[in-house]
């Protein structure tokens, strides 16, 4: 993959990365990719949030320098593995990530997404090792109105739902901390990352699409497709993390990329869920059937884009892959666990070399 404002070998080779949420989908990426940069990379995280993962399937574990298990909502825990891992960069993506979970679990999400970042801040704030900060929070931080204006940076933070309002909150308090405790020109450099709906290989999550429809693909099924009219920024997962290590790379160098960041596709590869899922069977190569899910479901937002165009002009940042080489790279990544590749090698693969 060619990746314009491709991240900088050189920045990251030795340099020592703390990513939490490391054993999640897009952390066991993130974690795989700075493995192959060079980087230095411990990781704290709960266990991994499905069997199988990404984080087991890629052997992700064999390149990390430490992995601490614990929870972000352990401000102690939060502690003792900034203390053993001592990074200069930090990229904090543990979460609770999903819509319909936090209808079931609005205190988990609560908890996890906005104490859990309080503890990953408080963390940062009594380190004397780390120099860079980017929270990983969701574009549906925005209070969305449907109106199809694709939201900026400056716009007002919400949620409908507790999951977006969570990473709402949690915008809102990686803003405190930044004009707080985090102003000095020459200390911490804290940065928040907002990105689309991503898709790629490795994704076990429940309640995903791309993970439903490629369940249904190995085991033959069919699969139930609920709001296929919605529209996202798709986007394959390293098209974000290409944004974020770019991002960190620019707060190393100046506090002037202090706040917040989108990064999402163009606005050609917005596309409904129902499309996407009929590229997908076409990519399979015996199909895969699908129907439309005409139960109930709890409200999820109709229509939700980014405008990127800040960490264009600013980070000279573009999304790295168009969707429809996202859908091929995600097709070829199952097919390759299908045949029993070495998924390790496979995952690597797919990474800009």
């Amino acid at each position: 993959m060619s990746c314009e404002g491709a991240p900088n070998g050189e920045f990251w080779h030795g340099r020592k990365v703390l990513v939490t949420g490391h054993t999640g989908f897009k952390g066991a990426w993130l974690s795989l990719w700075l493995q192959l940069l060079g980087a230095e990379v411990s990781g704290f995280a709960l266990k991994p949030p499905s069997d199988p993962s990404l984080y087991d399937v890629a052997k992700v574990a064999q390149g990390m320098h430490v992995s601490v298990e614990g929870d972000v909502r352990d401000g102690d825990a939060v502690m003792r593995a900034f203390a053993r891992c001592r990074p200069e960069v930090v990229f904090h993506m543990a979460a609770q990530p999903l819509v319909r979970r936090s209808y079931v679990e609005p205190s988990e999400t609560f908890e996890t997404n906005v104490m859990g970042t309080v503890n990953v801040l408080d963390a940062v704030r009594r380190s004397q090792d780390v120099r860079v900060l980017v929270n990983v929070t969701s574009d549906k931080c925005y209070e969305n109105r449907e109106d199809g204006v694709a939201f900026k940076e400056s716009d007002a933070m919400g949620g409908h739902d507790p999951y977006s309002a969570s990473k709402g909150a949690a915008e809102l308090v990686t803003s405190a901390y930044r004009r707080s405790f985090f102003d000095d020109p020459d200390g911490v450099r804290l940065a928040s990352a907002r990105a689309g709906n991503v898709i790629g290989g490795g994704d076990w999550g429940e309640d995903r699409l791309v993970a439903d429809v490629m369940r249904a693909a190995l085991a033959r099924g069919v699969v139930r497709i609920r709001n296929p009219q919605a529209v996202r920024p798709w986007q394959h997962v390293l098209c974000p993390l290409s944004g974020y290590l770019r991002l960190a790379e620019a707060l190393w160098d100046s506090v002037d990329y202090a706040g917040a960041w989108n990064f999402g596709p163009t606005e050609d590869d917005e596309r409904p869920v129902g499309w996407l899922v009929q590229r997908l069977c076409e990519l399979w190569p015996e199909g895969i059937e699908w129907v439309c899910d005409e139960q109930g479901h709890p409200r999820e937002a109709s229509v939700l884009r980014l405008d990127s165009s800040k960490a264009g002009e600013a980070l000279g940042w573009r999304a790295p892959m168009k969707l429809e080489q996202a859908l091929e790279a995600t097709a070829a990544w199952w097919l390759a666990l299908r045949e029993g590749c070495d998924m390790r090698a496979a995952t690597i693969g797919q990474l800009p070399q």
